[in-house]
């Protein structure tokens, strides 16, 4: 199997499991329990909150553990609009992903929000000068995606971040796709909220992070002992921060040396399957993208019907967001990129790994051709 789809999940490190094994087995604790064995849990869970700091380059007290990126946007969506002081005005891209899309739906309807959906050019990019015209005094919180889950553009949150905070409003990204792959400085990024995922990164399923700027007033979303700072009720998941923390820090220390050598890989692969299949087209942006995100439309196609081609020639990808598969509706973040409803539907995603091979890539871009020639073909008859 050529296994292409490392933006949905990817397989857990042997590191990652080695670090929490003892965790499942001796060290159980519940690490709000006043005894020993409680008290060598939360010594843990510190450590691996120490461990995410450093990464984000924030204090220990910022990282809030979650159960992935959809809570990590949940909490910070919602709980910084409704306990903000200022304004019930809600401002995002127009390709955010569902998490954020649905918590702002749920504030407009249950409580009163209007929400300002920023647009994007042909290539996903949100202009800043859109921000600009669109902050008002009332505007309670910003949030635009670091990088997109479905074409891999990567947006200029320095100085998107820059204009909301000249205007006191809090502004939060979706890192959940960045993470392993950009910088995660919330200093550099200018950040007051970022959410991070850990089985994008190597870690299980079921584990998350939100970095939340001292100061920054939070409503809790989820309620009872107060664990979290009070911020997110709920026994803590041990050894899924330390699953979370050790493959963030491996992912950082390797970022140097993965993301040039995978990003090279990229583009000779976009430029192997544009070969191979007339009239393909790479979506998001040629340079301002992902090192691993290779995103194609193939006009006259269907990109369930190449999926199931290429699945049979052993190579698994996506026709987009996983949170969305199975829809019938056309990408919502293809159609906010201006292209037609009949086209958005051909879209195939690529997304690689740091062990993904160029002999790999060569053979799913050889498939990929046959796949779009074969499903044509068919049309013809």
């Amino acid at each position: 199997m050529i296994y292409l789809d490392n933006a949905a999940t990817t397989p857990v490190r042997r590191e990652v499991l080695e670090a929490i094994w003892p965790l499942l087995t001796t060290g159980f604790g519940n690490p709000s329990s006043h005894h020993r064995v409680g008290e060598a849990a939360a010594a843990t869970l510190a450590d691996a909150r120490a461990t995410v700091a450093a990464v984000l380059g924030c204090r220990p007290a910022e990282v809030l553990f979650t159960s992935g990126g959809t809570e990590s946007d949940n909490l910070a969506i919602k709980g910084i609009a409704l306990a903000a002081p200022r304004g019930r005005h809600l401002i995002i891209s127009a390709i955010e992903h569902e998490a954020v899309l649905e918590s702002c739906d749920y504030l407009h309807r249950l409580h009163g929000f209007d929400v300002t959906l920023l647009p994007v050019d042909a290539q996903g990019l949100v202009d800043p000068a859109e921000l600009a015209r669109a902050l008002t005094p009332a505007t309670t919180l910003v949030s635009v995606q670091y990088a997109s889950n479905e074409v891999g553009t990567v947006q200029p949150i320095k100085d998107l971040s820059a204009l909301a905070s000249a205007q006191g409003v809090p502004f939060h990204t979706d890192a959940v796709q960045a993470a392993g792959w950009l910088p995660l400085s919330v200093a550099g990024l200018g950040v007051d909220a970022l959410s991070i995922s850990g089985h994008k990164l190597g870690a299980p399923q079921g584990t998350g992070a939100l970095f939340l700027r001292r100061r920054v007033p939070l409503e809790p979303v989820q309620h009872g002992g107060g664990q979290e700072r009070g911020n997110r009720s709920g026994t803590e998941n041990v050894a899924g921060a330390v699953a979370l923390a050790t493959a963030l820090r491996l992912a950082e220390i390797e970022r140097a040396s993965n993301v040039p050598r995978v990003a090279a890989l990229r583009d000779t692969f976009i430029a192997e399957v544009l070969g191979a299949a007339p009239g393909a087209r790479l979506t998001g942006h040629p340079l301002q993208r992902l090192p691993g995100t290779a995103s194609f439309v193939f006009p006259g196609t269907s990109g369930e019907a190449v999926l199931l081609e290429l699945e049979g020639h052993g190579i698994v990808c996506s026709s987009g967001s996983a949170c969305a598969a199975g829809s019938d509706e056309p990408s919502p973040t293809l159609t906010a990129m201006g292209l037609p409803a009949e086209v958005a539907q051909t879209a195939v995603r690529f997304t690689l790994a740091s062990s993904t091979t160029g002999a790999e890539l060569s053979e799913t871009a050889r498939a990929a051709g046959l796949a779009v020639a074969t499903i044509r073909g068919l049309g013809r008859h």
